[in-house]
């Protein structure tokens, strides 16, 4: 519960602080189009001299506005796709980030040199018994780990009990390990869904205006499809880099369970070797 709400927190601090960056953007430009729509009628025959005197300048102001940066570039896109629709796809983004990034690193956490780990268990076994190779499993992070403990703290109740035991504690580690993924496939649908909302109420905004107008304005019919397309552009793009997250963790979960299964058939192959439990 505790991940949760800090996810939560942690997207919630970047969605406004990105909403309120974005808000900023758009009253400045604002206000320096109005600055500069004055100084242009106080000083216009100075800026026609200025021209006729240095040509190459316009054209140099021109350059410069057209290499904007990427974060640049995706600020204005996100004011022009109408900041109210464009924060919730944002939103839905930053969620599924967190949570995917906390199941990464819960994942790699969780990973560890089975080799190493099986040998350490079978020498401490052979040389200190049941509770020695219980200590190293006591110091070793990860399911198998786990696994491996509650397998020997039954080995005085026989290997049927030590194989229910395990297969019980295996299922109980798989759950911990997709703990948290059908949240992120859930964003990762709302995201393009959240996007076509936006997209479909763009363009009723486009018709309600040239209804209004009474007549079919290129500008009017243009301005609202970019609007509600672009809503479209991010919620897929949000859409993509979940699944990229999402299909990477479930092979992670895949890997880790796979091993567990074959760890858990060398524990009781161990401890039949060494006589630690009886058949």
């Amino acid at each position: 519960m505790k991940k949760v709400i800090s996810s939560l927190v942690i997207a919630a601090a970047m969605t406004f602080g990105f909403t309120n960056v974005a808000s900023a953007q758009v009253t400045d430009s604002t206000s320096s189009s109005l600055d500069t729509a004055t100084v242009e009628l106080e000083d216009d025959s100075a800026v026609k001299n200025a021209v006729d005197q240095n040509p190459t300048s316009t054209v140099e102001d021109e350059k410069v506005k057209e290499e904007l940066t990427f974060v640049q570039t995706l600020k204005q896109k996100y004011i022009e796709g109408d900041p109210f629709w464009m924060t919730f796809v944002l939103v839905a983004l930053i969620i599924g980030l967190a949570l995917s990034i906390e199941r990464i690193v819960y994942l790699n956490l969780s990973t560890i040199n089975t080799t190493k780990f099986l040998d350490e268990v079978e020498t401490a076994l052979k040389n200190g018994g049941v509770e020695a190779a219980k200590d190293v499993c006591r110091n070793t992070r990860g399911p198998i780990a786990s696994i491996y403990y509650q397998g020997l703290d039954r080995s005085d109740e026989g290997i049927e009990s030590v194989e229910k035991s395990v297969v019980a504690y295996g299922g109980v580690q798989m759950g911990l390990l997709e703990k948290g993924i059908p949240w992120i496939s859930l964003f990762i649908a709302l995201a393009p869904m959240l996007g076509f909302l936006g997209t479909v109420i763009g363009m009723i905004q486009a018709f309600d205006q040239i209804i209004e107008d009474g007549q079919v304005a290129p500008t009017t019919v243009a301005g609202g499809i970019k609007v509600s397309l672009l809503t479209t552009v991010f919620g897929l793009i949000a859409a993509i880099i979940l699944q990229i997250f999402y299909n990477y963790i479930v092979s992670k979960v895949d890997g880790l369970v796979n091993e567990m299964e074959d760890a858990s058939i060398s524990l009781v192959d161990m401890m039949l070797k060494h006589k630690v439990t009886k058949a």
